[in-house]
């Protein structure tokens, strides 16, 4: 696990850097319903690509991980529109169990700063008596436990240097398209 956080770091980095501008930036509740739009297109995509490879079977909490569904009510509760999900092109390339679990490794580990990230819309926002950060709370009180639970099922699908590399280069991916769809949207 210390390998894969730390050939990612830098992709890691460039998204969190995007993402903190626009968080910084945020005026309205439109601006942030813009950010949920982007998690959206790009989570729903990329949620959709990792169901043809991880199931129960393969992560026994892997229906409670799903995350477009919490982004989708934040937008709803914020009378946003919820945009289509992202297109194969703008995502990475999911082709097998490994890049699937690398994939998932960038959506589970933005529950971590999303603990950060839903106090600082709450402190930074007003809407209106709104709640609308159930996608960035996450697991709430138990997102560390359920980053630990990951992460054991991932270490044991990098039993090798070479299933370890695959997970890495897909998870570099996802992070470096994310930043890139973040970029555009």
């Amino acid at each position: 696990m210390g390998q894969l956080k730390s050939e990612t770091l830098s992709n890691h980095q460039q998204l969190e850097k995007n993402l903190i501008v626009k968080l910084k930036g945020m005026q309205s509740p439109e601006d942030y319903i813009s950010i949920l739009q982007n998690f959206y297109a790009y989570f729903g995509g990329l949620e959709n690509q990792i169901n043809h490879f991880i199931g129960a079977d393969e992560l026994s909490d892997y229906a409670e991980r799903r995350k477009t569904q919490s982004i989708k009510d934040d937008i709803l509760a914020l009378e946003g529109v919820v945009p289509e999900k992202a297109a194969a092109d703008d995502l990475p390339e999911i082709g097998n169990l490994l890049q699937a679990f690398g994939a998932l490794y960038v959506i589970e580990g933005s529950t971590l700063g999303g603990q950060v990230i839903s106090k600082m819309i709450s402190k930074q926002l007003s809407m209106d008596g709104v709640e609308a950060v159930s996608f960035f709370k996450s697991y709430g009180e138990d997102t560390m436990t359920m980053w630990k639970k990951f992460k054991t099922v991932l270490e044991h699908h990098a039993a090798t240097q070479q299933d370890a590399d695959v997970i890495t280069g897909a998870a570099n991916e996802t992070f470096a398209k994310f930043r890139l769809w973040m970029e555009r949207n």
